[in-house]
């Protein structure tokens, strides 16, 4: 085969172009064109109904239809490669491909690629490619830098991906144009290209922009991350400092009740000392008058007797009782109840702090960290006040002029139009609704008053419930009835993360990035239920 291709080369020569034939077609007379030039031929005559072979001139009428000849352009295929084989120089030592490199097509030890040619379908080494270009000669075919040409081969037929279909915006081949792709609404690669084109320079401008933003919010970050540190070596040194003056303190008021101690010790003992020795004396004077009188009691002179009996029975001056078991008891106690004061006070004051160092990562919280922490909620109709019409398993509602056959229930609001959930916030937790119009989104403790019409009643109106209004032309938060106006909110979608134990609440604007709007540190003392208000012709949904 490689013998014959060779000795009949000629037959594989377009005689238009004068080069190799490409996608070879082949006319009713025999002879063989490339698809292109036999086209470009017959379209530059003036228009008529009769066409000729430019070789034997034989006419045709009607203008032929065109078809591949499959086994030439093969021939013709092999005969490239059989030719460029034939005169290819030894390898060159040292310009190996690598892994990630585009190989030589015709090596057999498979050298860098220099160049690709996009008509061949082939890539080059540097002397491949100048035997390329010798057996191509006359039209010149487009080479690029060495690329993957199997990128631009059809999966399913193996040929050369030539045109663009505009329906399911791929490249195709010229078979899938009256394969999957017939019908479809199919152009040129060029011409797929400019209409691409014209969208590059806005994508360009809206990656540059994109570009701009997510590098000031690198900068915002890294500032945020370096004043966090700051402000934590600062925190750490203050603490190191308030509370080393707080043990000093102890320490001082230790040393204090010491020497207390130690000094009504010291008065005690003092005053024991003094009272045993008056007890000496006294126990001496005991004795000696007792002697006198077993001494009287022998006399026989009865004169002496009456004289000296009354002088030695009067008993000398008593020093008095003494307290048998002294003790600093009551000290003790003190101290073991001081001692429990000051555990019980910092403990709470201690989940104040923690709460307060808790909430300082806020600032560093993405999407993803907060959907770990999603909690499903339902709608709880006991509460909802009679206006509101909860659907879709109780995750939306929506305010109506009609009212809700709903029965009565201690539960319920019965003039505000708003509803709570039937599941509390337990531990960290995290979800999002959409709303349109006007929505309060709030949480709430369960004992918060249901019935009249005072702003108490409502969701931020009290110290009970925390609320954020949404309208379409504002936003604010309301707690206890005093509000903090917020930035305009352009988000259809709102998050809401409650820790408890810390006692932070935050409310987040979700698009294509999440926004923080506003963030409470508080200590929540029960139970938190979400819960919502919503106008008349508004409506909200949990997602």
């Amino acid at each position: 085969m490689a013998e014959a291709t060779q000795s009949n080369q000629d037959l594989f020569i377009c005689p238009v172009c004068l080069d190799l034939l490409k996608d070879p077609v082949s006319l009713n007379c025999g002879h063989n064109y490339c698809t292109g030039c036999i086209k470009d031929c017959w379209d530059q005559e003036d228009p008529k109904v009769v066409y000729s072979c430019p070789q034997c001139r034989q006419t045709f009428t009607p203008r032929p239809f065109l078809n591949k000849n499959n086994i030439v352009a093969e021939l013709v295929e092999q005969f490239r490669k059989t030719r460029i084989q034939a005169v290819a120089p030894a390898p060159v030592v040292g310009l190996c491909a690598g892994p990630e490199e585009v190989e030589c097509d015709l090596c057999t030890k498979k050298l860098k690629a220099f160049k690709s040619c996009l008509d061949c379908l082939l890539s080059y080494c540097e002397p491949h490619l100048a035997l390329h270009n010798q057996v191509n000669p006359g039209r010149k075919h487009k080479v690029v830098d060495a690329t993957q040409l199997q990128e631009r081969i059809c999966t399913q037929h193996e040929k050369p991906l030539e045109v663009f279909c505009r329906t399911d915006q791929t490249c195709v081949c010229f078979l899938c144009m009256v394969d999957e792709h017939k019908g479809h609404d199919i152009v040129s690669a060029s011409a797929g290209r400019k209409e691409k084109q014209t969208h590059l320079g806005e994508t360009q401008e809206n990656f540059k922009q994109r570009i701009q933003d997510r590098e000031k919010e690198m900068l915002d970050l890294r500032k945020a991350v370096e004043t966090l540190k700051s402000s934590a070596q600062t925190a750490v040194e203050d603490n190191e400092k308030i509370f080393t003056e707080m043990i000093r303190s102890i320490e001082r008021r230790r040393s204090e009740v010491t020497e207390l101690i130690r000094a009504q010790e010291k008065a005690e003992v003092s005053w024991a000392e003094e009272h045993q020795k008056q007890l000496e004396q006294e126990i001496a004077e005991l004795k000696r008058r007792d002697a006198e009188l077993e001494q009287l009691s022998h006399t026989e002179d009865h004169i002496h007797f009456l004289k000296t009996f009354q002088s030695l029975t009067d008993p000398p001056e008593s020093v008095g009782s003494v307290n048998q078991s002294p003790s600093f008891e009551d000290v003790k106690k003190s101290v073991s109840s001081l001692k429990a004061q000051l555990k019980a006070f910092c403990k709470e004051e201690f989940a104040k702090i923690s709460a307060a160092v808790t909430g300082v990562r806020a600032i560093l919280q993405t999407r993803e960290e907060l959907l770990q922490y999603s909690c499903h909620f339902t709608l709880d109709p006991n509460t909802a006040q009679k206006s509101l019409h909860l659907s879709e398993g109780n995750r939306r509602v929506e305010s109506r002029d009609e009212l809700q056959s709903y029965p009565d229930h201690p539960e319920r609001f019965d003039v505000w139009e708003q509803v709570l959930c039937r599941e509390s916030v337990s531990g960290r937790c995290y979800w999002e609704v959409e709303w349109s119009k006007w929505v309060y989104i709030a949480v709430s403790y369960k004992s918060i008053s249901r019935k009249g019409a005072g702003h108490e009643r409502g969701f931020g109106g009290n110290d009970q419930s925390w609320r954020l209004d949404l309208r379409s032309s504002s936003c604010s938060f309301w707690y206890n009835n005093e509000e903090t106006k917020l930035p305009l909110v352009a988000s259809s979608r709102i998050g809401v993360y409650v820790d408890p134990s810390a006692g932070t609440l935050a409310f987040y604007s979700i698009s294509d990035t999440i926004t923080l709007l506003h963030k409470v540190q508080t200590t929540f003392t029960q139970p938190l239920y979400p819960g919502f208000a919503v106008s008349h012709g508004s409506s909200l949904k949990l997602l």
